[in-house]
């Protein structure tokens, strides 16, 4: 049982990371952004080209897989994004899941169908005892990357000039432009962010979840489960939904393999029914 918990707890850490970001950006901008798994796609296969190719360290990779994403966030939100954020929901729903299937057939076409190959660092391999239960290193590394993360946005959101100007723009982006902040910057700014770490979190799946052509649809109902139950445009609600869904569905194939992902909906359904809201309202970004 300690086991499914951890490794549960280790898999909704890695829905935190990819989701967390999207949580963000839907929450400042009100933008539905369907093509937040093809960033995290980018990221896994930045890492993966770095690491398999160019012999770059597993680290290293991660940093880098984090800043290009980033930086193919912040191309499309200049050139795509920033022309529907006043658009109807339907344009902005057309316009990602069009990027979703074209960043499919790109990939498929330069790395193929199949998925990339991955080996894990010699110290994030094999298992180590904790508290007296062998759990794997690389699900720990998992957890500790997340709550890292966790602790930053947290940090930086609550405690910085920045968090202070993307919380005003969460309440009320009209008042917040009145006051002097550009709130265009900010959104081109904070999308970056959230895109990058979608990347990181594509990175890390490498060692998890596998990585191919299809993940931004084989996961896209996983990360909008985290934002939608957890609470949009908040951090600490999706990282609860994200460790929920986590343990629920590595329990449930554990325990009955044979309802695949049923329980996953199960749970949406009821939670959404007692907190349609989500887990933790948004009250600026907390």
């Amino acid at each position: 049982m300690e086991i499914v918990i951890f490794d549960g707890v280790a898999y909704g850490m890695l829905l935190f990371l990819i989701g967390v970001g999207l949580s963000i950006t839907m929450g400042l901008m009100n933008f539905v952004n369907l093509a937040h798994g093809t960033f995290a796609m980018v990221g896994g296969y930045a890492a993966s080209v770095l690491m398999s190719r160019f012999g770059m360290g597993f680290l290293p990779s991660l940093a880098t897989a984090f800043v290009t994403a980033a930086l193919v966030g912040a191309v499309l939100e200049l050139v795509l994004y920033r022309r529907l954020y006043r658009a109807h929901p339907l344009d902005q729903v057309l316009l990602s899941i069009g990027i979703v299937f074209v960043s499919v057939a790109t990939f498929t076409y330069f790395f193929g169908p199949t998925m990339q190959a991955f080996e894990l660092p010699a110290v994030l391999d094999g298992r180590v005892s904790l508290l007296g239960v062998e759990v794997g290193r690389y699900r720990l590394f998992l957890i500790l990357c997340g709550t890292l993360v966790l602790a930053t946005l947290l940090l930086v959101l609550g405690r910085t000039r920045y968090g202070a100007m993307v919380r005003a723009a969460v309440d009320n982006q009209r008042v917040a432009g009145g006051t002097g902040i550009h709130v265009q910057r900010l959104f081109f700014l904070t999308f970056s962010l959230g895109c990058g770490l979608a990347g990181l979190g594509g990175a890390l799946s490498l060692g998890m979840l596998g990585l191919e052509p299809s993940f931004p649809l084989k996961y896209l109902v996983y990360f909008l489960i985290v934002v939608c139950v957890g609470g949009a445009g908040t951090i600490t609600g999706p990282f609860i939904a994200a460790l929920l869904v986590g343990v629920v569905d590595v329990a449930g194939k554990y325990y009955l393999p044979q309802a695949g992902a049923f329980l996953i909906y199960v749970v949406m359904i009821v939670m959404l029914l007692l907190r349609p809201n989500g887990i933790i309202p948004r009250k600026g970004l907390a």
